[in-house]
């Protein structure tokens, strides 16, 4: 039941999870395009969402104390009602496989161009250590949902909003990893009342998830060894090419 396509979408997942093991982001938005090119929409995304919700159980139940609640439910409310949006506009509009690709290609370049600001640029981090949250960072979350409905990928635009309202490390990574738990629960139910769920599919994502597990170990060992700069600069390269590749196509 499994032919080459499915490896290499296993393929996918693995080095994408390695990545984000490493880089603390950007594996959903690594993985979601060249998986939807492999394994179309309606397998593509199920899959990637469930393992999101894994990942973030994980890192929630080694440090629940940690989770920031007044940002969490801040977080929490502002998504739900563009994930809403982004949910409605795939099930009640009649949206072709090509424009899907081009509108996550966009997607996936602006978040590179956003990254790379976000995390290269003086300026914005001088400017980041004075600022409060501004109605700008209400609208980022609002896109966040939409981007999340859409594609489980809302993940960039989210740590731009935390990274300037949350500064402890563990606060950061347990409250996005909350908010991604129950948000991405939602869009299993979604997702299982539109039908997507059949034995192929759970065949894939049982495979899946165990690829998830190896590549976070090695993720974990290879952070020891290496300069995170220069994997955060591969990353944002991978995401150009993908979104790139998902215009053209």
């Amino acid at each position: 039941m499994i032919d080459f396509k499915d490896v290499l979408f296993l393929l996918v997942v693995f080095v994408s999870n390695v990545i984000q093991s490493i880089t603390g982001f950007a594996g959903t938005v690594l993985a979601m395009p060249f998986s939807i090119m492999l394994e179309g929409y309606g397998v593509a995304k199920p899959i990637l969402n469930v393992l999101g919700i894994v990942v973030s159980l994980g890192v929630v139940s080694i440090n629940r104390k940690a989770l920031n609640k007044k940002q969490f439910f801040k977080m929490i409310g502002i998504m739900l009602v563009g994930m809403a949006g982004g949910i409605l506009f795939t099930r009640l509009f009649s949206v072709s496989a090509k424009l899907l690709y081009k509108v996550l290609g966009i997607i996936v370049i602006s978040f590179m161009i956003l990254g790379c600001y976000h995390s290269f640029s003086k300026s914005y981090k001088q400017k980041e250590k004075k600022q409060k949250t501004s109605i700008w960072s209400y609208i980022v979350l609002i896109f966040a949902g939409i981007v999340h409905g859409m594609f489980v990928c809302g993940g960039p635009l989210l740590v731009v909003y935390a990274s300037e309202n949350i500064k402890k490390r563990d606060e950061f990574r347990v409250t996005i990893s909350a908010v991604w738990t129950v948000l991405n629960t939602i869009i299993l139910f979604t997702d299982i009342k539109a039908g997507y769920f059949n034995p192929k599919l759970f065949l894939l994502l049982g495979i899946s998830v165990a690829v998830l597990f190896l590549a976070m170990f090695l993720g974990s060992v290879i952070l020891k060894h290496i300069n995170k700069k220069w994997f955060m600069i591969i990353t944002y390269v991978l995401m150009g090419i993908s979104g790139l590749s998902l215009i053209l196509k």
